[in-house]
């Protein structure tokens, strides 16, 4: 096994937050007395809409969370899917009487999970990639890596589990990409 064999590694989307304008004012106390699905939160001030199928989304600033449930966590999550669902969330409030045009629609923030097949030495890890590795296992198990090119972060863990955060699908997918010979050194030999 080396680092430039290839390796098919799963990157598991957990979850998607985006943003799109409405082009109207809308009018939060009506939208939680008479939308459905929709659960008022007096000590946060805002209103979740909970769609049946695609997750949650988060109200006043129109900022759609998509949290991924464990059985509808997949692979091939795409900018598409969130769109499908931020329309939905648009539909429903245009059948609320609500003047809305979609707009501006942008994913902002994708957050993944990856299992390396093997361990990983966090120290000799974080030794070997300075500065873009910063680790402080007195404060967090993880080592922060960051690749500033893509906007990515990953919180590498020593079972070999990697979380990433980028702007989108594809830069999550090359920091994994990116980051895997080098955690393919640091990895912890079986005896």
């Amino acid at each position: 096994m080396d680092a430039d064999s290839d390796v098919a590694l799963d990157i598991l989307i957990t979850n998607v937050v985006c943003v799109f304008r409405t082009r109207c004012h809308l009018n939060l106390r009506k939208i939680a007395l008479e939308g459905a699905n929709v659960i008022y939160k007096r000590d946060v001030g805002e209103k979740l809409f909970a769609l049946e199928q695609q997750g949650e989304c988060y109200l006043g600033k129109l900022i759609l969370c998509f949290a991924l449930h464990e059985e509808d966590v997949f692979q091939d999550f795409n900018e598409e899917e969130a769109k499908f669902g931020a329309r939905r969330l648009a539909r429903s409030l245009q059948k609320l009487g609500f003047q809305v045009i979609f707009t501006d629609f942008k994913v902002v923030n994708v957050l993944a999970v990856c299992n390396m097949p093997f361990e990983i030495r966090l120290p000799e890890f974080t030794k070997n990639n300075r500065p873009h590795a910063s680790y402080e296992p007195e404060l967090h198990p993880a080592v922060c890596y960051r690749i500033k090119s893509l906007r990515a972060t990953l919180q590498i863990f020593s079972t070999g589990s990697i979380t990433v955060t980028g702007p989108n699908v594809k830069a999550v997918a090359s920091a994994v990409e990116q980051v895997y010979p080098f955690v393919f050194e640091s990895r912890k030999e079986i005896l």
